[in-house]
């Protein structure tokens, strides 16, 4: 005998989706400017006519039946969405909560007895639940994915490689400077090495907040590697506060070409080229 909510479910499917719309668009939580009412719609329908029209006497109390593999398969692919919309997890949760409030308010209007609603109550909840719980771990690693991407792109944005000149390149790194970072430094600085041919490479550090032994590191690692590839390192934005905290903590740099500013380290650099700026006086009109 088919289970009475699953009848009453597919009896009342219009019921239902009104019901449900009406909660979201009444939630004071909703971003109605990340999706229309008729986009609401269609999402709401899909979703909720492949949960009724999978559900079945088997599975109705086995959330992790696989005739729930489509409905799972939807809401995946919303939580991804929103994440990627810019949705907050509450507004994300209350999607399926929502949905779990329609059905079950469906459910005490349609049955009498209160032992068979209670009983229908609590295998509709344990099911909502689940799908739920599925929900949130889609969406966080969709906002994780979102994350991840942002990082990366805002890394390559903040470690471009200037040719300043013929044979000198110039890197300025802004914020904290960590393994993963300098990889991404000394990647972009050695390839931009090879396409140009060029000899000396500047790091300035200006923007770099503060220099402790492991920033230090990186930096040396990253002087190490320029050398390798025969070209010459020369750090600068090297401010007071960071001179005094190199020396507080004892290390060395006495091998590697520092100064005080950009300025003063393409000086630098144009003399290890041979390198003469003049500057051309212009000629007075009487």
């Amino acid at each position: 005998m088919k289970n009475e909510s699953i009848k009453i479910f597919q009896k009342k499917k219009q019921v239902i989706l009104e019901k449900w719309i009406t909660i979201q668009s009444q939630d004071q939580g909703l971003n109605n400017d990340l999706i229309t009412n008729e986009d609401l719609r269609v999402q709401s329908e899909e979703l909720l006519y492949t949960f009724i029209d999978n559900l079945t006497d088997n599975n109705i109390e086995n959330p992790d039946s696989r005739d729930f593999e489509n409905v799972l398969d939807i809401l995946s692919s919303i939580s991804i969405s929103r994440a990627k919309q810019g949705y907050s997890p509450r507004e994300t949760g209350f999607y399926v909560y929502s949905l779990k409030e329609a059905l079950l308010s469906v459910l005490n209007e349609e049955i009498k007895d209160s032992s068979v609603l209670y009983t229908q109550s609590m295998a509709i909840n344990k099911l909502l639940d689940s799908f739920t719980i599925s929900t949130f771990e889609t969406f966080i690693k969709g906002r994780e994915d979102v994350i991840f991407r942002q990082t990366d792109e805002i890394t390559q944005i903040s470690t471009p490689v200037i040719r300043v000149w013929d044979g000198i390149l110039a890197l300025p790194i802004i914020g904290t400077l960590d393994s993963s970072r300098t990889q991404v430094v000394m990647e972009s600085l050695l390839q931009e090495i090879v396409d140009t041919g060029s000899s000396i490479a500047i790091l300035d550090i200006s923007g770099v907040p503060a220099v402790d032994s492991l920033v230090a590191q990186h930096l040396i690692k990253t002087v190490s590697a320029t050398r390798l590839m025969g070209a010459e390192c020369i750090i600068s934005g090297i401010r007071p506060e960071i001179a005094q905290t190199v020396v507080h903590l004892g290390i060395d740099l006495s091998t590697i070409i520092t100064k005080a500013t950009l300025a003063s380290a393409l000086k630098t650099a144009f003399v290890m080229l041979n390198l003469e700026v003049n500057k051309k006086q212009r000629n007075k009109t009487v």
